[in-house]
Parts: C-alpha cells; sequence; structure tokens
C-alpha cells in the first residue's frame, strides 16, 4: 500500500529542461478564447445585425468585405485562431483519453494535419480570393458594385 507524504514535507522535485509545452497550451486556450469571443462576435454583427442581416449574405457582400484588408486579416485571425484553438483542444482530450501511446501518437497526427491543411486552404482562399471573377453575372448573381461590367 502506497502512503502519500505530508502536504509540507520536503520532497525531491525533478526539474526537466525544456519548454513546458503544457504550460503555453493551456494559456493559449484562455487568451485565444477571449481574442475569439471578440472576433466571433464582431463577425456576427457585421454579418447578421447591421445592414440587411442575413439576407444580404451572398457573393457580393463576401466579395466587399474581402476586399479589405481590414476584414482580411479580421477573417484570417478567427480562423488562424478558432483552429489552432480547437486542434489544441482536440490535442488535450487525445492525450486524456488515448489508450496507448501509438493510438495517442496517431491521433494527434491526424489532428495536426487536418488543421494544417484547413489553415493552409483558408488562407488561400482569403488572400487569393477574386471578387471580380470572369465568368458571366448570371453564373454567380449578383457582382459587387466595384467590378467593371463584362
Amino acid at each position: 500500500m502506497s502512503t502519500v507524504d505530508a502536504p509540507r514535507s520536503p520532497y525531491a522535485r525533478t526539474q526537466r529542461s525544456g519548454t513546458n509545452w503544457e504550460k503555453w497550451g493551456w494559456m493559449y486556450m484562455r487568451a485565444s478564447g477571449v481574442v475569439l469571443v471578440v472576433l466571433i462576435f464582431g463577425h456576427l454583427f457585421v454579418n447578421m445585425v447591421s445592414g440587411e442581416g442575413v439576407r444580404a449574405i451572398d457573393f457580393a457582400f463576401v466579395a466587399g468585405k474581402w476586399a479589405s484588408p481590414f476584414w482580411q486579416v479580421w477573417d484570417l485571425l478567427m480562423l488562424w485562431l478558432a483552429l489552432i484553438h480547437g486542434a489544441n483542444g482536440m490535442r488535450t482530450i487525445i492525450n486524456d483519453y488515448s489508450s496507448s501511446p501509438v493510438l495517442g501518437k496517431v491521433l494527434r497526427g491526424a489532428v495536426f494535419a487536418s488543421a494544417a491543411v484547413l489553415i493552409i486552404l483558408g488562407t488561400l482562399v482569403i488572400f487569393t480570393f477574386d471578387p471580380c471573377p470572369s465568368v458571366s453575372p448570371d453564373q454567380l448573381g449578383m457582382l459587387p458594385s466595384f467590378c467593371p461590367p463584362q
């Protein structure tokens, strides 16, 4: 039977050198959560409350928003923070509940790979989005007002 030492008894602490990634992951979750609340509520306010609400969200609305570098950076921050926040949360769940080290490593690799792919694709979409595509307006609906007529 094992016993627990008295709370104030001296103990030999094993010092590990290097970075405490669990501590930094915990701090990231708190900081990114606060920033994400601001970003998401700002996003919802602009898209749902101001203007005509949900009815106004179409290709022209998104093209108009992403024509501004401010909204590109806003959406990019929201994308990156949310995906990294979610992947870190999944990593924590995998660490807590995976039954074997090999399974945990495979699952963490899958979470990392999927988050990396989604971050890369989302970033490409935000920065390579062409608000004035070379297709007829009939195929997309209404084009933004700043696009030249075709």
